[in-house]
């Protein structure tokens, strides 16, 4: 294995663990925004460093373009869900509020 190789491999598992981490949070912590901070931050963190390991391994620029932008899509469609889920639950207008 090259050090890129050994590189790009502890990005993914550091990827991973963030990964972990926010499906812990999710599952631990006691309130929704609690929860829903945990999984958004982790969840982000975790793969952009997933697709940091695998733009090391990739074989090309084309590649690397398509996971710089599945990374680019998922940050916003992450940060508009979670906004849509923090607005309503701060409204109390939902099904499950109390």
């Amino acid at each position: 294995m090259t050090p890129l190789s050994w590189l790009a491999t502890a990005f993914i598992l550091a990827g991973l663990f963030f990964f972990v981490a926010g499906t812990v949070g999710l599952m631990r912590l006691p309130d929704r925004l609690s929860r829903l901070h945990a999984l958004t931050k982790a969840d982000n963190v975790g793969l952009g460093l997933l697709v940091l390991g695998l733009l090391l391994e990739g074989p090309g620029l084309l590649s690397g373009i398509k996971l710089v932008l599945i990374w680019l899509f998922v940050l916003v469609a992450s940060a508009t869900g979670a906004h849509l889920i923090a607005k309503r639950a701060l409204r109390g207008d939902g099904e499950d509020a109390r």
